[in-house]
Order: structure tokens, then sequence, then C-alpha cells
């Protein structure tokens, strides 16, 4: 699935939700689903400054796509990780450096999040286009 599917895909599941407080519920649980989060990966290098909660996010390259594990100590910020993941995980660098970052408006989250998680979203958003100049 391209970038720009899983985008479209992530705005027609939050269309079905009528209200912000479904939606909410809906990152919660999108949250609750990602994978175990190693502690030995809680490093003070996969720290994501900039984020009122705790984030950690790792990457690696593999085979040429850049594989991402990250987890939060705040719900709502869990599920922004998954969305990030729905998006950017499993990618080249040139895929990632492709993809636009619109769909966050589609979603509506720039209107719904608090400033404190506003700013950490784009910190984790800068950390992962920064991994893929990196890899590039």
């Amino acid at each position: 699935m391209s970038t720009s599917d899983a985008q479209q895909e992530l705005i027609d599941e939050f269309e079905i939700f009528d209200n912000w407080m479904d939606r909410y519920q809906y990152l919660i649980d999108m949250g609750k689903a990602l994978p175990e989060f190693p502690d030995a990966l809680k490093t003070s290098d996969t720290r994501i400054e900039g984020c009122q909660s705790q984030v950690w996010i790792h990457e690696q390259l593999e085979d040429g796509r850049l594989h991402f594990q990250a987890t939060s100590d705040a719900a709502i910020v869990s599920g922004l990780i998954a969305v990030l993941m729905r998006i950017y995980n499993d990618r080249t660098p040139a895929e990632i450096m492709a993809t636009s970052t619109d769909f966050l408006q589609a979603l509506g989250l720039d209107k719904h999040l608090s400033p404190t998680r506003s700013n950490g979203l784009h910190a984790m958003l800068d950390h992962i286009y920064q991994s893929a100049r990196v890899h590039q």
C-alpha cells in the first residue's frame, strides 16, 4: 500500500466517527495496539525532545527500508505514534521524504490537539524525516 493510500485509509476511518470524543477514543485504541517497545531501547538517544509526555522512537534500516519502533507513556500520544507508524513504518527513505503531512489536517489533528501535543507530534515527524534524510 502506498503512503497516499495509507493516508486515505486513515482519513476514511476517522470520518466514521461523528465527534472528537469518539476519535480520541479511536486514537487511544490504536495506541494500545502498538507492538511492545523493549525497555532496553528507552534511552536518551531514542527519547524525543519537544514532547510533553515521554516518547521514544528507535529506527533501523533493514533491506533499504526504515523500520520504526516507538512508544509513549501517554495514551493519546501512543495513538498519534500509531497513526505515524501506519504511514511511515517500513518505507524507504525516499518514500518518506516524498510523503506530505497534509493528511494530518484532513484528520483534523491540527485543530483538535492541544499545543503541547501538537508540538510533540511535529517533533516525532521531524525525527522520522531526519532519519530518512540520514539514510537516504
